[in-house]
C-alpha cells in the first residue's frame, strides 16, 4: 500500500509549493529513488523544470519533461503523470484532485503551501486517503 506524507510549510516558512517540491524530489534523489513530480498543467511543468535549474547554485539536479525528455537519463520528471507508464519509486502531487494512477507508486508526497485554496484541496485529500486506510505522516516544514 503507498505512503502517504504530507509536507506543509509552517506558517513563518518562506517559498511555496513549488519550491518544497523541489526539495523534496532532491532528497528522494540523495535517497536513490525515481521521482515523478505531478502538475495539472504544463505551465506548471515549465515552472518546476526551470526552478530545479535555478534553485541550487551549487548543485545539478538531473530532471527532465514528461514527453520531452528521456526517462533513463532523468530520476526526476516532471508533468501530467496520468499519460506515464514508467514504474517510479515517489509521485509528489501538486494537482488538487488525488491522482487516480498514485497506487503505483511506493510513496505519494503532498506538498502544501500557505495558499488557503491549495489548503482547503489538501484537506480533502486527506481525508479522502484517511478514510482509505492508507498510511499517513504529516511533516512541517519551516
Amino acid at each position: 500500500m503507498t505512503q502517504i506524507d504530507f509536507y506543509i510549510l509552517d506558517e513563518q516558512a518562506t517559498g511555496d509549493r513549488y519550491q518544497l517540491a523541489c526539495r523534496v524530489a532532491e532528497r528522494a534523489l540523495r535517497a536513490g529513488k525515481r521521482v515523478l513530480i505531478h502538475t495539472p498543467s504544463p505551465g506548471e511543468a515549465r515552472h518546476l523544470d526551470q526552478l530545479l535549474w535555478t534553485l541550487w547554485e551549487a548543485a545539478f539536479v538531473p530532471h527532465g519533461l514528461l514527453g520531452r525528455d528521456e526517462h533513463e537519463c532523468n530520476p526526476i520528471l516532471i508533468g501530467d503523470g496520468g499519460s506515464d507508464n514508467e514504474e517510479h519509486d515517489v509521485l509528489i502531487n501538486l494537482a488538487p484532485e488525488i491522482p487516480t494512477f498514485f497506487g503505483r507508486f511506493q510513496r505519494l508526497i503532498e506538498c502544501v503551501d500557505h495558499d488557503d485554496t491549495v489548503k482547503s484541496a489538501s484537506r480533502e485529500r486527506f481525508r479522502y486517503y484517511r478514510e482509505h486506510g492508507y498510511p499517513l505522516s504529516t511533516h512541517t516544514i519551516t
